[in-house]
C-alpha cells in the first residue's frame, strides 16, 4: 500500500512538472521580437554565447543545458533541439532548457510507470520494457516537435503569395525595402502572424546595423521554407543589380499562388485514398450489419418455425 501511495505521488508530481513546463514552453511571450533581435543579431556570436554558457553551467534553467551536454551525445541533442524549436516558431530565452525538462521528466514518467506494471512480472523482463521506455521518451517529444515544424512551415508557405504580393504593392508605391516590409508586417500581423512576425525581426536586424544579406540568411535558416529561401535570394539580387523588385514580387507571387494551388490541387486527390481504409474498416462494416442483419434474423426464424412444425 506505502509503495503505490509513493508511486502515485511521484507520478503525480512529474505530471504537474510537465504541465508546467508545456505552458511555459507554448504560453506568449511579452516581447518577441525584442528577444529575437537580442538573440539573432549575429548567428556566429549566438551559438558561440550558448556554447559558453554550457560550458560554464550558466544561472537558472542553463545549468540544465550543461548537465545535458555533458552526457556523451547531448551537445548534438541540444544543438538539434535549438534548431527544431527555432524552425517551430519556439523561440523564448529558456526555451531549449524547457524542452529538455520536459523530455527528461517525461522520460521518467514512462520508466516509472513501465517499473509500476512490471512489478509483479520476472525481473529478466524489466529490461526490455525500461529501454523501450527510454526509447518512447526520447521520441514522441521530438517526433511532436517535428509535427509543430511541419504546422509552422504550412503556416509561412500558406502566408507568402498573398504577403509578397501586397510587398510588390507597397513597393509600387516608392517606398523603400524596410518601410514596405515593416508596412507589410503590420498589415498582416492579425492574419498571418508567423510571416508578419518574420519580416519584422529582418527589418529590426537590418536597423540595428546588421547587413540586409546576412538577415535574409538568417531569416531562411530559421524557417528552412524553400520558397522563402527564393524570395530572399531575389531581394538580394534584386538590390545587388539595381532591377525593379517590385515587377518581379509580382511575378513571383503569381508563381507562389500557382504552386499553391498545385499543392490544394495534390491534397485533394490524396483524400480519396485516406478515405479508403476508413471506409473499409469502419463505415462498410457497419453497412452490412445495418443492411444484413435483419434479413439473417427473419430467414433464422423462419426455418426455425418451419423446424417446429
Amino acid at each position: 500500500m506505502l509503495t503505490n501511495f509513493l508511486f502515485f505521488l511521484v507520478a503525480g508530481a512529474t505530471l504537474s512538472l510537465l504541465l508546467w513546463s508545456g505552458m511555459e514552453l507554448f504560453r506568449s511571450q511579452e516581447d518577441p521580437l525584442g528577444i529575437r533581435l537580442e538573440e539573432l543579431q549575429s548567428q556566429a556570436l549566438v551559438v558561440a554565447r550558448a556554447a559558453a554558457r554550457r560550458r560554464n553551467s550558466g544561472r537558472g534553467l542553463d545549468r540544465i543545458l550543461f548537465l545535458a551536454a555533458a552526457v556523451p551525445g547531448g551537445d548534438d541533442w541540444i544543438r538539434g533541439s535549438e534548431k527544431l524549436l527555432n524552425r517551430a516558431g519556439i523561440r523564448r530565452p529558456h526555451a531549449t532548457a524547457i524542452y529538455i525538462i520536459l523530455t527528461l521528466l517525461f522520460t521518467l514518467l514512462l520508466i516509472a510507470g513501465m517499473v509500476y506494471v512490471q512489478r509483479n512480472n520476472p525481473p529478466t523482463s524489466l529490461p526490455g520494457g525500461l529501454v523501450a521506455a527510454l526509447l518512447l521518451g526520447f521520441l514522441l517529444p521530438k517526433m511532436v516537435l517535428q509535427r509543430l515544424v511541419k504546422r509552422y512551415r504550412r503556416k509561412l508557405q500558406e502566408a507568402l503569395p498573398d504577403t509578397v504580393d501586397l510587398l510588390g504593392i507597397t513597393l509600387g508605391t516608392g517606398l523603400a525595402l524596410d518601410q514596405a516590409m515593416m508596412r507589410v508586417s503590420e498589415e498582416m500581423e492579425y492574419i498571418y502572424p508567423e510571416l508578419a512576425s518574420e519580416f519584422a525581426t529582418v527589418v529590426m536586424q537590418v536597423r540595428a546595423g546588421q547587413e540586409r544579406t546576412v538577415a535574409f540568411q538568417q531569416l531562411v535558416r530559421r524557417t528552412g521554407v524553400e520558397d522563402i529561401k527564393s524570395l530572399a535570394a531575389m531581394i538580394v539580387q534584386s538590390e545587388k543589380f539595381g532591377t525593379s523588385l517590385a515587377q518581379a514580387l509580382k511575378v513571383y507571387a503569381d508563381a507562389l499562388r500557382t504552386r499553391r494551388r498545385l499543392r490544394a490541387e495534390a491534397a485533394v486527390g490524396k483524400a480519396g485514398i485516406k478515405m479508403l481504409f476508413p471506409i473499409v474498416l469502419f463505415i462498410l462494416p457497419v453497412l452490412f450489419v445495418i443492411t444484413l442483419v435483419p434479413g439473417i434474423l427473419s430467414v433464422l426464424q423462419d426455418l426455425k418455425t418451419l423446424g417446429g412444425r
